[in-house]
């Protein structure tokens, strides 16, 4: 079993290090000390099991998981209990809870075999986490986008707008646009409803970006933002608009 060990403190990469060597048919591939690095890691490494902290800066363990399009095994390591073991225990393979122990990280590693032997689906496995982190109301507050070959993360208060153009959907910052593997339904459930609003099939916008609503043909409008970039606004949506924001 090839394993990436993900955390941004390097004394408990080396524990976890250590104790794997008593684990049978495990190989330590690599290493990653943040959030980015370790979305770069699995993607080029393509490991069996991610060992993934939870609280790391730039993007935490959860954000690296929603930044993959297609996220491979994952036990959860935290040094806190409070809201994340109740989440994990149904939704996860596992969690590891700091100081990790040498028999609990055995047994993780062999329920983690278990499934990839029964070739469960991840994806769908780790989906119910992120819906249950949403019904929480843990909104994403930063969001993991492609800038070239790296990855560059954008606080979501930032965001002017996100759309489709040509199957591909991208984050407008500015005169910016990056690509981001998520999908508009997506994302639209893990925004702050209170902020982010769909204003067509094929946009998200910014409210605290729109400056100006633009009557337009047959009942639709235009939403022009700060930036002087248009965006549509369906006329269904405009009617959720302006009982939103009573204009």
């Amino acid at each position: 079993m090839r394993i990436l060990i993900v955390d941004d403190e390097t004394p408990a990469r080396e524990r976890l290090k250590r104790l794997l060597t008593d684990v049978e048919d495990v190989d330590v591939i690599g290493e990653a000390a943040s959030g980015v690095q370790a979305v770069d890691a699995i993607e080029e490494k393509r490991p069996d099991l991610v060992l993934l902290d939870v609280q790391m800066p730039g993007l935490d363990g959860f954000e690296v998981v929603e930044a993959l399009a297609d996220p491979p095994p994952v036990i959860f390591v935290t040094a806190y209990d409070a809201y994340a073991i109740r989440a994990f225990e149904v939704n996860a393979l596992d969690y590891l809870l700091k100081p990790v122990s040498r028999e609990r990280l055995r047994n993780a590693v062999a329920r983690a075999r278990a499934a990839l032997a029964e070739e469960h689906d991840v994806g769908a496995q780790l989906a119910p986490l992120l819906e249950n982190l949403a019904a929480q109301g843990r909104y994403l507050t930063r969001l993991a986008v492609r800038a070239g070959e790296t990855i560059r993360v954008l606080d979501a208060a930032d965001v002017d707008w996100i759309g489709i153009e040509r199957e591909q959907v991208y984050v407008y910052v500015g005169d910016r646009a990056y690509p981001i593997r998520r999908t508009l339904r997506e994302l639209e459930a893990r925004l702050d409803p209170d902020r982010f609003f769909r204003a067509h099939r094929s946009a998200i916008v910014n409210l605290d970006r729109v400056q100006e609503i633009i009557p337009w043909f047959k009942g639709s409008h235009k939403l022009r933002l700060v930036t002087g970039a248009e965006v549509d606004l369906s006329r269904s949506r405009a009617r959720a608009l302006r009982k939103r924001l009573g204009w």
